[in-house]
C-alpha cells in the first residue's frame, strides 16, 4: 500500500512540474495572441498578416509542446523558443506598423 502511495504522488508531482516548466513562454505566447487580435480590431493588421501572424504563434506552440515532451526543458530549448518568440514579436510589431489598411 506504501509503494502505491508513493507511485501516486510520483505521478502526480511529475505531472504538475511538466504542467508548469514553461509559465513564462505560456504568458508571452498568450500577450502576443492578445496583440494580433487587439491589432485585427483597430485595423492595423489586415486579415491576411493577422493569419500569417497565428501560425507563427502556432509554429512556437509546437517548439513548446517538443521541448515539453519528455517532461524537461533544457537550457538549449528554452533559449530555441525565446528566439522564436522574440522573432514573432518582432514580425507583430512590423505588420502592426506598416501602414497597411485593414481588408
Amino acid at each position: 500500500m506504501k509503494a502505491f502511495w508513493c507511485v501516486l504522488m510520483f505521478v502526480a508531482g511529475t505531472s504538475v512540474a511538466m504542467a508548469d516548466s514553461t509559465p513564462v513562454v505560456d504568458q508571452r505566447q498568450e500577450n502576443q495572441e492578445d496583440r494580433i487580435e487587439q491589432g485585427q480590431a483597430s485595423g492595423e493588421l489586415t486579415n491576411r498578416e493577422a493569419r500569417r501572424l497565428e501560425a507563427g504563434q502556432e509554429h512556437v506552440e509546437n517548439i513548446e509542446d517538443r521541448a515539453k515532451a519528455d517532461g524537461n526543458v533544457t537550457a538549449r530549448e528554452r533559449a530555441r523558443l525565446e528566439r522564436a518568440e522574440n522573432r514573432n514579436s518582432r514580425r507583430i510589431y512590423k505588420q502592426k506598423h506598416d501602414r497597411q489598411d485593414k481588408d
